[in-house]
């Protein structure tokens, strides 16, 4: 009788193992990665506190897993570099010249009441310095009152302000990035006790969203 339980466990074992080679190839190739020594401290996070790790993912705003599937294709695909991984970007249509950008810009910041509060020319200034350099440009932007708000709701978003766009020279012409801003809204704790923060917040990332559609073509 013994004999016979195991046998049928044992095929069961098997069975169950063909299923999730089948549907999940690619977590059975993660498996042996995710038991390497380099993983451990992930993995002692985990054992440490499941309860603690289970209210803070019950905590998430809506959309969390779909934004973090997101970043992880992204992830995945820059072979983990952790600026593309966090960040939007819009390529720069030819023939739009940076000026052309700054009006766009701020012609949203005008629309959008949001205030300009700061410029870093960086590749004039490194030009000046003798530092041959392409467009490197940064427009820092905020909202005061979404700010302090924010801020109020959780102090260490303080790290992340201003809002930033950045234009790069790339090999292949002129690029716009800024943080994503989805990211802020949907991986970090819920809102939904704050609908005006909520509210706030996502006007502030609709604008800077506003910002690289409008500035890569030039339009105003």
């Amino acid at each position: 009788m013994i004999r016979n339980l195991l046998a049928l466990v044992g095929v069961l074992a098997l069975v169950a193992g063909g299923y999730m080679a089948a549907v999940m190839p690619g977590m059975m190739q993660l498996m042996p990665g995710m038991m390497s020594s380099g993983m451990k401290p992930i993995i002692d996070v985990i054992n440490k506190d499941p309860q603690g790790l289970m209210a803070a993912a019950g905590n998430l705003a809506p959309g969390a897993a779909e934004e973090t599937a997101t970043m992880l294709n992204r992830w995945v695909a820059s072979k983990g570099e952790i600026g593309y991984t966090t960040t939007w970007e819009k390529k720069v249509k030819e023939g739009v010249t940076l000026d052309d950008i700054k009006a766009s810009l701020e012609s949203v910041a005008t629309n959008r009441n949001i205030k300009a509060v700061g410029e870093l020319p960086l590749s004039d200034e490194l030009n000046a310095r003798g530092v041959k350099s392409g467009t490197l440009f940064i427009a820092s932007y905020c909202n005061p009152e979404t700010a302090r708000k924010m801020v109020d709701f959780a102090p260490s978003m303080a790290a992340y302000l201003p809002c930033r766009v950045a234009v790069i020279e790339k090999a292949d012409g002129l690029w716009l990035m800024t943080l994503n801003m989805d990211m802020m809204l949907k991986m970090g704790q819920t809102m939904k006790d704050h609908p005006e923060l909520l509210k706030a917040a996502t006007g502030v990332r609709d604008t800077m969203w506003e910002m690289l559609e409008k500035a890569s073509t030039g339009e105003i």
